[in-house]
């Protein structure tokens, strides 16, 4: 344990619909400017790894390198907080091209206190991905735009040309960034909008 794309369809979760959304994966890394990686300061864990290619490589920032799991399915990356957070996005690179068997087709992600209470919040299914993917945690609500939760869990349920075990190469989780000024229900962006927010 360490500390610390273009969709076809929008994922679903898994209990609103009956079908999965099939994401690919995006060249480059966007994100809201709203929002920011929340998960530096987690507590990181896999199920599984094989000898150099363990959690650490998840969070290196470098494509080049990969986690490699070394066990039976479902492979699982557990990411626990401090506190409890609120979480919108998370964010996979994983290359087909590359990894082949390797590359992850079925992800659920899970989420609860620990891990005596997770539940399935999100089902997504993957074509062939090459690049970052894009998983939205928001619900079929429009006013859910996130979770709040301190443990979010990964889990790998099948890979592609029925491999075995699989690669990952960079995770990162994305929440809403916190209002810059307290007790103010609206969220001002701008420097000037900030400084004439308040009375002095």
């Amino acid at each position: 344990m360490e500390s610390d794309g273009d969709e076809d369809a929008a994922a679903t979760p898994a209990a609103a619909a009956p079908a999965a959304g099939r994401l690919k994966g995006s060249p480059e890394l966007t994100v809201d400017a709203d929002m920011r990686e929340m998960a530096k300061t987690a507590a990181w864990s896999v199920s599984s790894c094989k000898a150099g290619n363990g959690v650490a490589a998840l969070r290196d920032d470098n494509l080049d390198t990969h986690w490699q799991s070394d066990g039976a399915q479902p492979h699982l990356v557990n990411i626990q907080f401090q506190k409890k957070v609120q979480l919108q996005l998370v964010v996979l690179y994983v290359d087909f091209k590359h990894d082949e068997s390797y590359t992850p087709s079925k992800i659920s992600i899970r989420a609860g206190d620990g891990f005596h209470n997770l539940k399935e919040i999100k089902t997504v299914e993957l074509a062939k991905p090459v690049g970052w993917v894009h998983i939205s945690l928001s619900g079929a609500d429009p006013r859910e735009t996130f979770i709040h939760t301190f443990m979010l869990q990964i889990a790998v349920l099948a890979n592609h040309l029925n491999g075995r075990d699989t690669h990952i190469r960079q995770i990162k989780i994305f929440g809403p960034r916190p209002n810059p000024v307290p007790h103010q229900p609206f969220h001002f962006i701008s420097r000037e909008f900030i400084t004439y927010s308040t009375i002095r």
